[in-house]
């Protein structure tokens, strides 16, 4: 957040405002380099971003105790980590947790802790599989959406679609919704229902927010350069690039959130009609003065938050 932004309302809590006042000294998203760069300029701005994730995340992330393995499909990693309240393995719901980080970041270790931190937040009794799909520059599309694919085609051979859950943060909202379109269009079922956290859902950035709260967003900025890398030459408004402009029928129930300080307001908005306009039941909510990504977790805000996602995650899964 600039030094020009408009002061915090006083009508968010004193956490939030604390969170807020906290996060902006670390001066947002460090410069991206240009699409076209070098390999390595890519390679060393991306690591000093996984590293930056990581040290924020490890305090957030569960202690709780919990079983974590993991399983390969084509030379891509899924996590799978389960809680000490699934008592049958065998039988609980699947919930795929598609990390976010402007589709280059969240590898490994923060792959793991993201998923960490959702569960911490939720305290359902699912088994959480955390793709860490590969991403640019050395994977750029489609080959991380192929991966998803392949794990999304492993959790229906282990349950039915009913009892797997799909959620996807940032650019992993993208992600996510793009694979249902491309499981759609391949003939499998969808799951039982989607989690959408301020999806990164358009990637030529085109809606409103992106100049409205382009100074209020003191998490991220544009990630166009990213955008394009990871787009490899195809068209931005390719659906399975930029999924809003999909066939969006045949969805199952998805449950939208973001803020009104956050730079993707306007994609999570536009996703919420385009999924009302196709005869999806959704739900969007709006968070006051909320940016990318919360306010730490802690505040009354997240916990108002993680209550309605876990409700209708509850809901959807049909856990008492």
């Amino acid at each position: 957040m600039s030094d020009t932004a408009p002061p915090l309302p006083s009508t968010i809590s004193q956490q939030a405002r604390e969170f807020v006042q906290m996060a902006s000294q670390f001066g947002g998203m460090p410069e991206m380099p240009k699409h076209d760069a070098d390999t390595q300029d890519w390679l060393d701005w991306v690591a000093g971003m996984d590293e930056r994730m990581i040290m924020g995340l490890d305090a957030r992330a569960s202690k709780s105790p919990m079983e974590q393995t993991q399983f390969e499909i084509d030379g891509a990693l899924t996590y799978v980590l389960t809680p000490e309240s699934v008592t049958d393995s065998s039988s609980a719901p699947i919930y795929i947790d598609i990390h976010g980080g402007a589709l280059t970041c969240g590898a490994g270790e923060a792959c793991v802790l993201l998923a960490k931190v959702n569960i911490d937040l939720m305290e359902l009794p699912v088994i959480t599989w955390a793709p860490d799909y590969r991403m640019p520059p050395l994977h750029p599309y489609p080959v991380g959406l192929d991966d998803l694919v392949a794990v999304y085609r492993k959790a229906l051979d282990e349950r039915e679609p009913r009892d797997i859950m799909v959620h996807g943060s940032s650019a992993g909202g993208n992600l996510a919704a793009a694979l249902l379109l491309r499981a759609k269009d391949e003939g499998l079922p969808m799951p039982a229902a989607l989690v959408l956290a301020t999806p990164e859902i358009d990637l030529t950035e085109s809606g409103d927010s992106f100049i409205t709260n382009d100074e209020l967003d003191y998490g991220i900025s544009s990630v166009m350069e990213a955008n394009l890398l990871y787009a490899n030459g195809h068209d931005l408004t390719d659906p399975y690039v930029s999924p809003i402009f999909g066939d969006l029928g045949g969805f199952p129930p998805t449950f939208l959130f973001t803020g009104t300080r956050d730079l993707l307001l306007s994609n999570t908005v536009l996703m919420h009609r385009a999924l009302r306009r196709a005869g999806v039941a959704a739900w969007l909510h709006i968070w006051e003065a909320m940016a990318h990504g919360g306010f730490g977790g802690n505040s009354p805000e997240d916990q108002d938050m993680r209550r309605e996602v876990t409700g209708f995650v509850r809901h959807h899964l049909r856990l008492t």
